[in-house]
């Protein structure tokens, strides 16, 4: 009322913009809350119609539609994206049968063997209740407590200490089921399958300083990357992967294949190359599309089926309920990103969110009033059918004998590590329970790992002042698995980022020449000086000093027209030297890099005045130097 009256309640425009307004978040994720996700296709090599009759598994003139969603475990939607974590991984196939989820992470094993640890293990990684302290981190007692006194745990912690859990990049992890699942064919022949994703682009990782830093410089790092990559055209490629075992050969191995903190060697089981996912396109809307797809390890389609793994059987419930709940109810299926591309019929009716309209005096079946449909489907003409197995035993709260071998495999990782590869996880149990205040807790985990590897326990209880076990419980074997090594992978220049340090004033023809080398290669590059400014119509300045950082980039080339390097030139050289990553110079005084912490005569130095940018490029594409 009045220019400076009060404000009408009658003014419903207010009211309406305003409720909307304090309605418009929505719970977020317990677990897998900070993701990021994009659309793409499947399309298979050749038909596996021998293992299953998926429809998407045998035609592979068929492109799939596909959603994926990667995502960090342990932090807030506001959490950082490069924290040392076990990533999501949760593919959404949108088949003319019906959506087949596929909800798996960058590593092949878990925490735990049965579902009803869950919540455990969930409320001691997450932050501590008293101060909800630390925020996208494992490094706290209650996580490393919780490790200690579940021995179950000591394989995937081993992974989570290696380099896996700080990826380069998301389009350069690996994925898995992590599960046991079934195959199944139309003769109803049955194989037990663990799928994997294979990036064309191999796998790599930072290293911990580099990740740390990155954290504080741009904690969108790894969605920025995924993002920017897609809308130049750079579109990420995954090969799908099946380890496959015959019904009849179950006990075959020293593992129990229904263990999911057990992975199938892969020089045992070979993984068998079957079709490529490619992600093409961004999502329109984050919070329509990434923040409401609903996985759900139970949306499956004909010919693939549960195993008796007890931790899948668990997920099978808590996915729906979890969905209920951050989603408002029963019909989360209706929203756009979870529908299914092929039409169905059920009598399932009403609650919350409904947005169909649905036509008819019957809900029910079987009836007579509406000639008994919706019917179902009979296997035969394309309906699901569970597959058909014999149970026979008693009803008791307990774990196979089988389920009790903690060490082997996780000494099977590390011995599978090269010398780097041990000394980063080294490192990292260093980093993780030297942060611990407990000392009964520090001391556990110690006598934890003094049954996969001595000499590692060793190590760490020195560094963060543990006692060693006076006896050594370490497991006696000497197997490895060279498939899990990361020096094993792809190495490609594709898509590398290289920032070109400018001090003084430099050549627009070399630069022109780099340039094209770089963007014939399909890298990426940044010119960085003290100020933005143009050369000409097509070679810029796109960061300063302030706005750049090495840790951002996979390699570096200075050009100096002057004696003296600049602080900011040198520090951002000196630290793409400490974190191992290749660097080329061109200088006008060949001696103004002298004094500097970076070995001019060591690996991955490419002095571009009597070497080729090619050698450079090479250098880019092998990654890390790490014998300097």
């Amino acid at each position: 009322m009045g220019l400076r009256g009060p404000t009408l309640m009658e003014d419903f425009h207010f009211r309406e913009k305003m409720t909307h307004f304090d309605h418009e978040r929505i719970p977020e994720r317990i677990v897998h809350a900070r993701g990021v996700g994009a659309h793409g296709h499947f399309q298979l090599y050749e038909s596996l119609e021998a293992y299953t009759k998926a429809d998407f598994l045998t035609n592979p003139s068929k492109k799939t539609p596909v959603f994926v969603r990667f995502s960090t475990v342990q932090g807030s939607k506001g959490s950082n994206d490069t924290v040392r974590d076990v990533r999501g991984f949760a593919t959404k196939f949108y088949t003319d049968e019906g959506n087949y989820d596929l909800v798996g992470n960058n590593m092949p094993v878990f925490f735990i063997q049965d579902a009803i640890k869950f919540p455990d293990f969930v409320h001691a990684v997450k932050p501590e209740p008293h101060n909800d302290i630390p925020q996208g981190a494992s490094a706290h007692d209650t996580f490393w407590d919780f490790v200690a006194h579940n021995p179950e745990s000591t394989h995937m912690v081993m992974w989570q200490m290696s380099d896996r859990a700080i990826p380069r990049s998301l389009r350069m992890m690996e994925g898995f089921g992590v599960h046991t699942f079934r195959l199944i064919n139309k003769e109803g022949k049955a194989h037990f399958v663990k799928f994997h994703w294979k990036p064309t682009l191999g796998v790599h990782s930072l290293v911990w300083d580099e990740a740390q830093r990155i954290a504080g410089k741009n904690p969108d790092f790894h969605r920025q990357d995924l993002y920017e990559a897609i809308e130049k055209g750079d579109y990420p490629e995954w090969e799908l992967g099946l380890q496959l075992i015959p019904e009849e050969d179950e006990h075959a191995f020293d593992f129990d294949i229904l263990d999911p903190t057990k992975l199938w060697p892969e020089e045992e089981v070979p993984v068998k190359l079957v079709g490529k996912m490619t992600l093409n396109k961004n999502v329109d809307n984050f919070f329509a599309e990434t923040e409401q797809v609903a996985f759900h390890p139970g949306h499956v389609v004909p010919g693939i089926d549960f195993s008796n793994d007890p931790l899948l059987q668990g997920r099978l419930f808590s996915y729906t309920d979890t969905q209920l709940s951050r989603l408002g109810g029963p019909n989360f299926h209706q929203i756009p990103i979870n529908q299914p591309v092929c039409p169905f019929h059920n009598n399932q009716r009403d609650g919350m969110h409904q947005m169909q309209i649905h036509r008819g005096q019957t809900s029910y079946h079987p009836n007579g009033l509406n000639n008994n449909q919706p019917a179902t489907v009979q296997a035969e003409q394309g309906g699901y059918e569970h597959y058909q197995e014999k149970i026979d035993g008693h009803k008791i709260r307990g774990r196979s004998k089988s389920f009790l071998n903690f060490y082997s495999q996780a000494k099977l990782f590390y011995n599978s590590m090269n010398p780097i590869e041990k000394q980063h996880i080294k490192d990292a149990f260093c980093f993780e329970v030297g942060k611990c205040k407990s000392d009964m807790v520090k001391a556990n985990v110690i006598a934890l790992l003094n049954h996969v590897d001595r000499q590692l326990a060793k190590e760490v209880a020195n560094m963060i002042g543990a006692p060693l076990p006076k006896e050594n419980h370490e497991i006696n074997s000497d197997a490895k698995s060279p498939a899990l090594s990361m020096s094993n992978t792809i190495f490609k220049a594709d898509s590398k980022n290289v920032a070109i340090l400018l001090n003084g004033d430099p050549s627009v023809s070399l630069l022109s020449e780099w340039i094209q080398a770089f963007v014939q290669h399909r890298m990426n590059y940044s010119i960085i000086d003290n100020k933005i400014h143009q050369f000409n119509d097509s070679i810029k300045v796109t960061d300063t000093y302030t706005t750049a950082d090495s840790a951002l980039f996979d390699a570096v080339l200075v050009f100096s027209s002057e004696s003296v390097i600049q602080p900011p030139v040198l520090e951002f050289a000196e630290t793409t030297f400490k974190h191992f990553k290749p660097i080329a110079y061109v200088l006008s005084d060949p001696h103004a890099l002298d004094n500097s912490k970076i070995k001019l005569d060591g690996a991955g130095i490419y002095n571009l005045t009597n070497t080729s940018i090619e050698s450079f490029i090479e250098g880019i594409a092998q990654g890390r130097f790490w014998n300097r």
